[in-house]
């Protein structure tokens, strides 16, 4: 089966990018967890750092938990890049399909297990970033395990790859920018139940529009193609479509949208040539 899209793609080129971003938005997001020291070694808070950038104070608590949250759903960037090191290392694509339905399989019974035995709840390492419905429910990270599945072994490894940061970043930058700005500027809500940010929205879909045009940069009309995909995550992020959870959802149609532009723009430039 094919794996890109484009001759001077190849996943060397893909796992440098992902391995940017997943340091760029690490360094980001610690600081604003951890603070920093200025140059008069003052150590500015977390509280006092979000104020700076124009939190406004009576959001900083909630910008502050969903930071905490959304630090450890970074992490959720090591699939691609983990796909794209065992790419580069020799393995098959069919392997790497395999490994990751094992690892979502054993996910998915480990959660299981929490939801139907007490004591694996109790003990369960992951509690303390747990939304509340969470207790009760299977976790998001099943749900992400099954869409990164479902992306990989439905799109070549430089479409999964970006389809699975849309949903981190994407949906990062989305709960940030919503919880922080939300309303500030535009006062309409948006989503099934009216939760959603414009500005929470407008930043999921920069994120995903900017990261996808890096990915494919060599790729001639990608802004099309990475546009269409981009608004694809976006309108899903905000509507849940078929009420399942998102986390499975914006990566299986991200990157199918994906790779259907990206094709379409292949062919287009073959009748053309």
């Amino acid at each position: 089966p094919e794996l890109r899209y484009h001759p001077d793609i190849d996943t060397t080129y893909v796992l440098t990018v992902v391995i940017a971003v997943f340091a760029l938005f690490s360094t980001l997001m610690v600081r604003a967890r951890n603070g920093h020291l200025t140059r008069k070694n003052y150590r500015r808070t977390p509280s006092m750092l979000l104020r700076s950038w124009g939190v406004p104070l009576q959001r900083v608590r909630r910008a502050l938990q969903e930071i905490e949250r959304k630090t450890f759903h970074l992490c959720g960037l090591l699939v691609p890049l983990v796909h794209l090191a065992l790419l580069e290392y020799g393995w098959p694509q069919a392997d790497c399909v395999k490994l990751v339905w094992t690892i979502t399989i054993l996910g998915w019974c480990g959660d299981l297990t929490r939801l139907n035995v007490p004591f694996v709840a109790r003990n369960w390492p992951l509690r303390s970033i747990m939304r509340d419905h969470e207790a009760h429910q299977l976790t998001g990270g099943c749900f992400f395990s099954l869409g990164c599945a479902l992306a990989i072994a439905a799109a070549p490894p430089d479409v999964s790859s970006c389809a699975i940061v849309f949903l981190v970043l994407g949906d990062m930058a989305a709960a940030l920018v919503g919880v922080s700005f939300g309303g500030e500027v535009a006062h309409v809500k948006l989503g099934r139940a009216g939760k959603k940010s414009v500005e929470g929205s407008l930043a999921m879909f920069a994120i995903c529009f900017v990261v996808g045009c890096v990915v494919f940069a060599k790729v001639p009309l990608r802004e099309y193609a990475v546009g269409f995909a981009a608004a694809v995550a976006t309108v899903t992020e905000l509507y849940e479509p078929f009420n399942l959870n998102d986390n499975l959802t914006i990566p299986f149609f991200s990157a199918l949208a994906l790779r259907l532009a990206l094709h379409r723009i292949r062919c287009c430039g073959s009748c053309w040539g």
